[in-house]
């Protein structure tokens, strides 16, 4: 009998070590930055990834201040700033509607993202239900 639970007791151990080396949270959040990003370095330049620098409208209208981004292909990171205290976040799809990658949505604060970007065009827009279809999108030529 205690073999049997000296052996319960160690699959229970293992069991949980498992599971705590599979949690946590790759994100990290404060009330004042939300980041979704990895340091990355574009493979073409040897350097750091290019910044694309995308700003929400501060008095909370739906609306960036910029309706045309250009970029470099390769790796970019979206730098976005929202000073109002409307939510909103950036998110990239492709000429044919996949989703590239994007930000967390914030309020009053920064976000950022490292996206893949090849040569083209695209729509950044922000996804928080309505002001998409509100106009709060532009287009993003990658060369």
């Amino acid at each position: 009998m205690t073999k049997k639970i000296t052996v319960l007791l160690a699959l229970l151990a293992l069991a949980a070590l498992g599971l705590a080396a599979c949690g946590g949270d790759d994100e990290t959040t404060s009330s004042s930055a939300a980041t979704t990003s990895e340091e990355t370095t574009a493979a073409d330049s040897g350097g750091a990834a290019e910044t694309i620098e995308v700003s929400a409208d501060p008095d909370g209208a739906l609306a960036f201040t910029t309706t045309d981004l250009s970029a470099k292909a390769g790796a970019a990171e979206i730098s976005f700033d929202n000073p109002s205290s409307t939510p909103h976040d950036v998110r990239i799809e492709s000429s044919d509607g996949a989703d590239i990658g994007g930000t967390e949505e914030v309020t009053g604060g920064t976000a950022t993202a490292t996206v893949d970007l090849e040569p083209g065009t695209y729509t950044y827009f922000c996804s928080v239900d309505g002001h998409r279809a509100a106009g709060m999108e532009g287009t993003l030529t990658v060369k």
